[in-house]
């Protein structure tokens, strides 16, 4: 197994300091050759793919998916190379979804920049998008790997099943929160729940690891969202990277949304239903008052660090080392951070 003496991550008995450079150091050479390969793959000459392509994959960016991946593999001492192939395609599948997001969302900002159908209309977006997922189908095809395929294969059918159940969801205020719950757990979790069970599989590890690990990334995930929607309405526009109450003139009933119409008076909830069913930005201020007021902020973070605690119970039964630390570290940083 890995050694755990090279770099210094925060552990359960330590006080928590979260630094992601120092969880992104952990895979840096991996990372690095993760890069390259994106931009390999990314050769066409088809000159707006290059174009696009470039574009969004090197918008910035936590590369979470794939680290996550790595740093899997890494804990269960892994030494081929198909961890920086299939971290690639995690990335591919997960750029691919959010320039389809953009279009079906209308977003014309992502990471702080103008998205890639603002810039090149929505049309160019869905092609390159299909043709990101096409080349991640590609790249993994060439591990050789029956078991592979197969978790890849379902994991972006989960995925094309959330947006699809996100698109139903939208203007509905009267989704609930296991509706809702239902839909990130296909939409975002899933990937994250493939990328770390990918790194166990590609391993040789146990059933029993394999499923912690998985266990694991789908809790992170869900965790990792929630916080997305509280952020919607408390962090920074620069921060972000987006415009703040997007997800309210998108019209969708995320979690801080649906909490908030439960715990208000009907003058109060009838203000939330009106602005779901109409998209409407202009109500943001009303909204967020209402939100802070019912201390829906606050409970969707509670349930988010509720999940980052199940994701690190998950993987109580895996080998001690660094990157596991950084496993832990990285559940904790997902419901700490401010974009």
């Amino acid at each position: 197994m890995a050694s755990s003496s090279q770099h210094t991550i925060d552990t359960p008995d330590t006080p928590i300091s979260i630094d992601f450079e120092i969880i992104k150091k952990l895979t840096q050479n991996e990372a690095a050759a993760v890069d390259q390969l994106i931009l390999n793959e990314l050769s066409s000459d088809v000159v707006l793919i290059n174009q696009m392509g470039h574009y969004i994959v090197g918008s910035g960016g936590k590369r979470l998916r794939p680290m996550l991946l790595l740093l899997g593999a890494k804990a269960l001492g892994y030494s081929g190379n198909s961890h920086l192939t299939l971290a690639a395609v995690i990335e591919f599948i997960h750029t691919a979804t959010l320039l389809h997001d953009d279009v079906v969302d209308e977003s014309d900002l992502r990471r702080g920049k103008e998205s890639a159908n603002a810039v090149w209309g929505n049309a160019a977006s869905v092609l390159v998008g299909d043709y990101l997922y096409s080349s991640a189908f590609e790249m993994m095809v060439r591990t050789d790997n029956m078991r592979v395929m197969e978790i890849l294969s379902k994991t972006t059918t989960a995925i094309a099943e959330g947006e699809v159940l996100q698109l139903l969801n939208c203007n509905n205020p009267d989704t609930s929160e296991e509706k809702y719950l239902a839909v990130i757990a296909r939409k975002t979790a899933i990937l994250f729940s493939a990328a770390c069970r990918l790194g166990a599989v590609i391993s040789n590890a146990t059933k029993e690891i394999e499923e912690s690990l998985a266990n694991y990334g789908q809790h992170l995930g869900i965790a990792f969202q929630l916080i997305d929607d509280a952020l919607d309405y408390t962090a920074s526009e620069d921060e972000l990277g987006k415009n703040l109450g997007d997800d309210l003139a998108e019209g969708k009933p995320t979690l801080p949304l649906i909490y908030a119409i439960q715990n208000s008076s009907k003058k109060e909830a009838n203000i939330i239903i009106d602005a779901i069913k109409t998209g409407n930005r202009d109500a943001f201020n009303d909204v967020y008052a209402i939100v802070k007021s019912t201390k829906a902020i606050d409970y969707t973070e509670k349930r988010a660090k509720d999940e980052a605690e199940m994701a690190i119970t998950a993987i109580e039964n895996m080998p001690e080392s660094e990157y596991k630390n950084a496993l832990i570290t990285l559940a904790r940083f997902s419901v700490q951070r401010n974009y």
